[in-house]
């Protein structure tokens, strides 16, 4: 039976696409890009490696000054989003409030330094996740931070919740079950199970094969 629910952050849990496109648009402009980036654009990239989203997001300048955008970006977008809060996903603190009552929760998201904080911040959501990983802090792969979130937490039969085939292969890598949640940004081919809403979380049996 499960005993723990590890969760993906952009695109599963809120949706800072809009607020971190005017920041990365604002940066870009200050490097003499003269390309604005889109929330449409961040929907297709977030939960990559950041060095990818950086290439992706600017390939026709240097690779090093492309990472300096994505630095200084991902740097400033945090106080901003603190302040301004991202876009919760519907029945999010319902569904947390529920959940922590029946399972240890987790996050493991693919971003830099303090982005994971600056949610749990925004939303008052301390003391509801017992820990988190992030390659801005360890310089691992999701599969590998997962693996660490698991291990060092003593889970015995977690799951991991995404949105993208990125999300579902690190899942598979960890050798846990997968769920899948449609209302993300990405995809997903051979998940375990799939939810349309958040809430769905909560009238699951969260039993797996």
């Amino acid at each position: 039976m499960v005993d723990s629910i590890i969760f993906d952050l952009d695109g599963t849990l809120w949706d800072t696409t809009n607020e971190a496109a005017k920041i990365w648009s604002e940066v870009a402009y200050k490097y003499n890009v003269n390309r604005p980036v889109s929330a449409d654009q961040l929907k297709k990239l977030f939960g990559l490696p950041t060095e990818i989203i950086a290439r992706k997001l600017f390939p026709n300048i240097p690779k090093e000054v492309a990472m300096e955008i994505m630095n200084e970006s991902c740097e400033k977008q945090c106080p901003y989003i603190e302040e301004q809060g991202g876009i919760l996903f519907p029945e999010l603190i319902r569904t947390l409030n529920v959940l922590k009552n029946k399972f240890r929760l987790f996050i493991v998201s693919n971003c830099q330094e303090g982005y994971i904080q600056t949610f749990i911040r925004a939303h008052h959501l301390e003391g509801v996740f017992e820990d988190y990983e992030y390659p801005g802090r360890t310089g691992l792969s999701k599969s590998e931070n997962i693996r660490l979130v698991i291990e060092r937490n003593n889970l015995e039969e977690p799951v991991y919740v995404g949105d993208t085939l990125g999300d579902e292969k690190a899942s598979r890598e960890v050798g846990i079950p997968f769920i899948y949640a449609r209302y993300g940004f990405g995809e997903s081919d051979h998940h375990d199970y799939s939810i349309e809403t958040l809430i769905e979380l909560t009238k699951i049996s969260f039993e797996f094969n």
